[in-house]
């Protein structure tokens, strides 16, 4: 299983679409996850035509895209519990929010998106992966997306730069 993670697309604040390289890095994917803040549900629609898709809303998401998309979710993605959230508050405090929204329900991973800055890091034996940002560099020096490998039972997770 192969998933693709991006986050913070701000589309169309921070430009009009995806970048054509991450949509050709998506082509492989089993599982396109988006991690919130799309702003315009359009990015889904894009999304859709490489893979399936699975998506959160982020705090900068316009209405419509709260309406159609839920706050966190949990996921069974090849034996491991996978848990998608945004994030909210404090970049500082995003990984003691993670634990607080999803440690009860002990997964194997933890996606989520909101500072911008890409994270690959194992925590009390949970994956915390923020792919940051594949369209904006204010608070990361590049621009970035995941993907995430499981086979036989083990985890394979690594950051792009584009």
């Amino acid at each position: 299983m192969k998933i693709g993670v991006i986050s913070d697309t701000h589309i169309p604040v921070n430009c009009c679409d995806l970048p054509p390289e991450l949509i050709d890095s998506l082509k492989g994917c089993d599982l396109i996850v988006h991690a919130g803040d799309l702003i315009d549900l359009c990015i889904l629609e894009e999304l859709k035509k490489v893979s399936k898709v699975e998506a959160v809303c982020g705090n900068m998401d316009l209405l419509k895209v709260q309406e159609v998309l839920k706050k966190k979710k949990t996921l069974e993605v090849a034996g491991k519990k996978i848990c998608l959230m945004h994030g909210y508050g404090n970049p500082s405090m995003l990984i003691s929010i993670m634990k607080e929204e999803f440690f009860s329900q002990k997964p194997d991973i933890i996606i989520f998106g909101h500072s911008h800055v890409p994270m690959n890091e194992y925590i009390d034996g949970v994956l915390f992966f923020n792919p940051g940002s594949a369209t904006d560099t204010v608070f990361a020096p590049y621009r970035s997306y995941g993907i995430i490998e499981i086979e036989n039972g083990e985890v394979k997770a690594e950051i792009y730069k584009l």
